[in-house]
């Protein structure tokens, strides 16, 4: 079986992320979307709504697994039997970023990196922008699925 982990911290998921794992369903046999978990970072949704949020997303599509890990994604790749990371790219600051981590997952762990690109409609949308939109009552309906607007309206 081809499984692959897209892990990030989803906080909230957006139509970004969503073209990603939808492009990528055909790709693999098993998706797993893994919330990281950093203490030292500040949420605007814990864990479980943004678990619950994802799984409102794909509820019926059987080859999504949501779940959260803490750590290296490296390691959780291991755990779980894992040899692919799945990533989005949005520009080329995302590459240079995501390229420096994937090249080190590979050195670490024999762990390779699938990327695909964001489509051009999506990829403006960060859970930052949307997160600071939301933050100062603007309208993110247009950024997110909408099974989302029911965990924040």
């Amino acid at each position: 079986m081809k499984a692959a982990v897209f892990p990030g911290s989803f906080d909230p998921i957006t139509l970004g992320h969503k073209d990603i794992i939808d492009r990528a369903l055909p790709l693999f046999d098993k998706l797993i979307i893994a919330i990281g978990v950093n203490v030292d970072k500040k949420y605007m949704f814990d864990t479980a709504t943004r678990m619950k949020m994802i799984e409102a997303v794909y509820a019926g599509e059987p080859k999504i697994e949501v779940t959260k890990y803490e750590g290296l994604t490296v390691d959780f790749c291991h755990a779980n039997k894992l040899h692919f990371i799945l990533r989005g790219l949005r520009n080329p600051a995302d590459f240079e970023f995501e390229k420096a981590i994937a090249q080190t997952n590979r050195k670490l762990g024999q762990i390779e990196t699938v990327f695909l690109l964001t489509g051009p409609e999506t990829s403006f949308i960060s859970s930052s922008i949307v997160r600071d939109i939301y933050r100062n009552g603007g309208d993110i309906s247009a950024l997110v699925p909408t099974e989302i607007m029911k965990f924040i309206s």
